[in-house]
């Protein structure tokens, strides 16, 4: 086994499901997110690239998987052919109040544009910083804030206030907006 071959396959077993989870926040879709962690794994090792510690290529993987996303790529396509077929049973007495709210959560991150849904999943999800964001999305701070500003206001309609989100340590309302 040559050692990228060892590198994918450590970062698959040890890392693999949280590489999944990370996509189906950006998709919504457990099934498109593993599709876009494979597209993400071969094209980060199809390409002879020297990946040959787990942690960084886990870090390039994750970038590729955000490039795939925010492309575009067939994704969402397919994802606006199927989307009438979306069917949420709230009634069912099965649900436990947690994993409503969840899926409340999913649904909502749905209704954002790709770059909205992204910033609040690098933010929340991922737990960076604004400039860490603004590196990953290759914008401005002020863009990453404003983008942030307008995902919260729209998640804060579908789901209610979030009470964190006004204690952030980042300033999310833009310089003359009013709340």
């Amino acid at each position: 086994m040559t050692a990228w071959e060892q590198v994918l396959d450590e970062l698959v077993r040890a890392r693999g499901r949280a590489l999944v989870r990370y996509a189906t926040l950006l998709t919504g879709d457990e099934r498109e997110g593993e599709d876009l962690v494979q597209d993400a794994l071969v094209r980060c090792f199809s390409q002879g690239r020297p990946l040959r510690e787990p942690a960084a290529a886990e870090a390039y993987v994750r970038r590729a998987v955000l490039t795939i996303f925010l492309d575009g790529h067939r994704r969402t396509a397919r994802w606006t052919a199927v989307r009438h077929l979306l069917a949420r049973d709230d009634d069912t007495a099965d649900h436990v109040p947690a994993s409503t709210a969840r899926l409340d959560v999913q649904t909502a991150l749905l209704t954002l544009r790709p770059r909205l849904r992204a910033c609040v999943v690098l933010r929340f999800y991922d737990d960076l910083t604004v400039p860490e964001i603004a590196r990953r999305l290759e914008v401005s701070d002020g863009t990453v804030k404003r983008y942030l500003f307008d995902a919260i206001r729209q998640l804060e309609s579908l789901l209610g206030p979030m009470p964190d989100a006004h204690t952030l340590d980042i300033q999310l309302v833009p310089t003359g907006v009013t709340r």
